[in-house]
C-alpha cells in the first residue's frame, strides 16, 4: 500500500528521474536513508520501471513520426508471439499496442524522413508474412506528448 510519502516520491521522480536521494529527502521531509529505502521498495515493487532521458526526438533529426494500424492475415498465440517479437527488434518502433477494432495492432514509428518511412513499411512491415495490411497517419504536429500520470 502506498502511503503519502510514497506518491510523493513517485511524483517528484516522475517530474525529474535524476533527483538524489538527499534532493528527494528535502522534499518530502525525510532522512535521504529513508528516501533510498523507499525509493528501492518503489523499485522492487516495480512501480518504478526504469530511468532514462527524454530525448528531443525532432532535434536529433528523428522530424516523422507516424502512427501505422496492422492487420495480421491470421490469427493465433504463436502468430501473436511472433509478430511481437518481431516488432521488438525494430528500431523504428517507438510503441506497439495489440488494439481493438479494424486493425490488430496500433505501432507508433519514428524515422528521420519520409523516405524512411515509405522504405520502412515496404521493406520491413509489409514483406512480414503475418501482415495483411498497413494504414498509416503521419503526425502534422503533436499538441500533448504524455508527461506522466497525476498522481
Amino acid at each position: 500500500m502506498l502511503d503519502a510519502f510514497d506518491l510523493k516520491i513517485l511524483a517528484l521522480l516522475q517530474a525529474d528521474a535524476s533527483l538524489t536521494n538527499a534532493a528527494l529527502a528535502e522534499e518530502v521531509n525525510l532522512s535521504a536513508s529513508q528516501c533510498s529505502r523507499r525509493r528501492s521498495g518503489l523499485e522492487d515493487a516495480g512501480y518504478i520501471r526504469g530511468y532514462r532521458a527524454d530525448l528531443d526526438a525532432e532535434k536529433l533529426g528523428y522530424g516523422i513520426e507516424a502512427f501505422t494500424r496492422v492487420t495480421l492475415s491470421s490469427h493465433s498465440e504463436t502468430t501473436a508471439h511472433e509478430f511481437a517479437e518481431f516488432l521488438n527488434d525494430l528500431t523504428e518502433v517507438q510503441q506497439a499496442q495489440a488494439i481493438t477494432g479494424d486493425a490488430d495492432y496500433l505501432v507508433q514509428i519514428r524515422v528521420k524522413t519520409l523516405e524512411d518511412l515509405a522504405r520502412f513499411i515496404h521493406a520491413r512491415l509489409l514483406p512480414h508474412p503475418y501482415v495483411s495490411q498497413v494504414r498509416s497517419d503521419i503526425v502534422l504536429k503533436t499538441i500533448k506528448e504524455n508527461r506522466g500520470f497525476s498522481i
